[in-house]
């Protein structure tokens, strides 16, 4: 390995590692700057899985022998270390998860693409606290669901809490963001998909009887945290779709109506590509 050690702050290649609990400015730079943040060794370990390149790696000593396997292919990656103290001084919280990974910002695949072989895809519209996205993502990954797709004002999937929440999976689950409405509504319908908004409405649909005789091919729609979906997007689905809740309670929060609704209307493997025929 390539291994640095930390004695300056201002060194290069640590820009990339400052002010990482400064929401406002990680929303601007990661996209654009063309970075994510990996966080841990179990989260660094997917990234390298799917595939994509890390640019530097930060570390305490004590985490080098467990890092050093997942870069032999990376040799002339720089990996910075240095003690808990300095580390935190630089990143502005405590590193307790072994090891902080700046990784290249992969491109992501067209929406067309996602949905070629698809049947089950998840909308996350307007989507803004990154704990939800990574939770959303999680589920996605262990109950089926093809791809995740976001609308432009959607919180940004790759961000450091979103990668970290989901356990790496929004490394596996293939993404893409979504045009408005008017345009992404079109692509979903010539794509062959049913367009099913979470919502509670009076003309909803349980889950319970959606999931009876469910389309070959669903885009499931979650809405933000505070509104809920927007009008536009209640226009745009072809059907509501609520889950019946009991005790007064209305709704789940989204991530948690996430992963009951992909779980009702998971598809068996071996029924994926015959039910397309």
């Amino acid at each position: 390995m390539h291994v640095i050690r930390i004695t300056d702050l201002e060194a290069d290649g640590l820009a990339d590692y400052a002010r990482l609990t400064d929401v406002a400015l990680r929303k601007v730079t990661e996209p654009e700057g063309g970075l994510y943040i990996a966080e841990s060794t179990k989260v660094i370990t997917r990234a390298l899985a799917a595939g994509h390149v890390p640019r530097s790696v930060l570390l305490q000593e004590k985490w080098l022998a467990d890092v050093e396997p997942l870069l032999v292919d990376f040799p002339d990656v720089p990996v910075f270390v240095g003690d808990a103290a300095l580390l935190e001084k630089l990143t502005g919280y405590h590193l307790h998860r072994g090891a902080l990974a700046a990784m290249h910002r992969p491109e992501n695949p067209s929406v067309a693409d996602l949905l070629k072989d698809a049947r089950r895809v998840v909308i996350l519209e307007d989507i803004v606290d990154h704990t939800n996205v990574g939770a959303i993502f999680r589920s996605s990954a262990g109950l089926g669901v093809d791809a995740v797709l976001v609308t432009p004002r959607c919180a940004d999937p790759l961000y450091r809490r979103s990668v970290r929440v989901s356990m790496g999976t929004v490394l596996q689950v293939p993404w893409a963001r979504l045009p408005e409405w008017d345009e992404a509504a079109t692509i979903l319908h010539d794509a062959g998909f049913e367009i099913a908004a979470l919502a509670l409405a009076d003309d909803a649909v349980s889950l319970p009887d959606y999931a009876v005789d469910p389309p070959a091919r669903i885009a499931l729609v979650f809405g933000s945290e505070g509104d809920g979906l927007s009008r536009t997007a209640l226009a745009a689905a072809d059907t509501v779709v609520t889950i019946p809740m009991l005790h007064g309670v209305d709704s789940l929060n989204v991530a948690s109506a996430s992963a009951v609704v992909a779980y009702a209307l998971r598809v068996d493997r071996e029924h994926r590509s015959a039910d397309l025929d």
